[in-house]
């Protein structure tokens, strides 16, 4: 995948990306990205990206035809910036599980071949 909307605001360490999370400051979404932490590091790396929300008013449920609401909602870029991450991360994830479920097979594997290799010197003692 190209992830173009995180190559236009500058993250370009994409293959490091290890978390994200997003929080609410007045009015706007703090997004901060977090990345693996390299040799000689004390603390994760990390990166903060501000998003202005947007406000827009909705007619009230109340007896007042003219009554209404201001609802704020989330920018769409930072809907955007975070499927991006979302495949990103799921992605690490997967090719986590995976190598743990190879590396499982393997010591798996290891175990059969060394209870068989202890059942046929058990064989050749007897003959």
């Amino acid at each position: 995948m190209e992830y173009t909307i995180l190559k236009s605001l500058g993250v370009k360490e994409l293959d490091y990306v290890e978390r994200y999370s997003v929080r609410t400051e007045g009015n706007s979404d703090v997004l901060k990205i977090y990345y693996e932490k390299k040799k000689g590091q004390l603390f994760h790396r990390s990166e903060k990206f501000k998003f202005s929300r947007s406000s827009r008013g909705v007619r009230s449920s109340s007896s007042d035809p003219n009554a209404y609401n201001e609802i704020s909602e989330v920018s769409p870029m930072l809907t955007k910036v975070m499927a991006e991450l979302d495949d990103i991360v799921d992605h690490e994830h997967q090719e986590q599980d995976a190598k743990n479920k190879i590396l499982n097979d393997l010591r798996h594997l290891e175990k059969v071949v060394q209870h068989k290799i202890q059942e046929i010197e058990a064989q050749l003692d007897r003959l």
